[in-house]
């Protein structure tokens, strides 16, 4: 199944993908799309339900976020090593963990903000791990039972953040609209094996990344199992788990986004995101 949330900011209702790719209104069925939404028990019994009779939404609606209520956001760097070569890192023995605060969390098509005084904001399409079941000490040849299914990320990273102001990454990857997740969640029974999808990004209708998770230094299950170990897992959580090469930081001369940009990017299987970037404005 393809899961959706769409609506306006806030007021997001639950949908799906039917075969022929359009939207079917959930709401008759399900409230959201939430954590307790996620469990195996509960996606075989949306499953069951026959997409043809859901209520079809006309027109072009906003997508949300697919998942509600999203805990927390883990994400790994330096997975890819063509990645880690052009950022002149060493390629990482164990994955490196670092975490993205949920206030960055961004519909898919939503536009991207650049934070204030930004000078080196960058780009990062991302498999995205959608966690449903509760996972503590989990081995890696059970990792993937826990997952709930998969969505592309973009982990948009202020450099100079990240990188310039001392040693916690978080700083260049928490800021508001810098992580756009959708537009849907794919469940795990629609993506057996992970490990061999094409990924891309296009900034202004220029290729910038093109890889595949095939080349990922640690695999989800892997990715799965060595978190588990130093945090409990939620239904809901989601796990962003690095990047190919092609970013903006690792390119002669550097290039980053300004005002104006259009970022399209998006994952075999698991749909396309597209990004209009702004300058900063305050909130209202």
């Amino acid at each position: 199944m393809k899961l959706v949330r769409y609506g306006r900011p806030g007021h997001e209702k639950p949908g799906l993908i039917d075969s022929e790719g359009k939207l079917r209104d959930l709401s008759g069925i399900v409230d959201d799309i939430s954590p307790d939404e996620l469990s195996p028990k509960f996606l075989a019994k949306l499953g069951k339900v026959k997409a043809d009779r859901l209520p079809l939404v006309r027109g072009k609606p906003r997508y949300g976020v697919p998942v509600s209520h999203v805990g927390k956001i883990i994400c790994i760097g330096l997975n890819y090593s063509d990645h880690a070569a052009e950022s002149n890192m060493p390629i990482p023995a164990e994955p490196i963990v670092f975490m993205k605060a949920i206030t960055a969390l961004n519909g898919p098509n939503d536009d991207v903000m650049l934070p204030k005084d930004s000078i080196k904001s960058d780009w990062e399409v991302e498999l995205g791990v959608v966690i449903g079941t509760k996972a503590q000490y989990v081995s890696e040849r059970q990792a993937l039972e826990y997952v709930a299914g998969y969505c592309v990320v973009n982990d948009l990273s202020e450099r100079e953040y990240q990188l310039e102001h001392g040693p916690q990454w978080d700083k260049g990857k928490g800021c508001d609209t810098f992580g756009p997740v959708g537009p849907w969640l794919v469940t795990r029974d629609e993506i057996p094996y992970p490990q061999k999808l094409g990924m891309w990004l296009d900034i202004n209708g220029q290729r910038m990344q093109t890889g595949s998770t095939k080349t990922m230094i640690f695999s989800v299950a892997k990715i799965v199992s060595y978190l588990s170990r130093f945090m409990t897992l939620m239904p809901g959580d989601v796990i962003a788990t690095g990047t190919p090469p092609g970013v903006g930081m690792g390119m002669k001369p550097q290039r980053f986004l300004v005002p104006g940009d259009e970022i399209a990017l998006g994952i075999e299987g698991l749909g396309a995101q597209h990004q209009k970037v702004l300058k900063y404005k305050k909130a209202k």
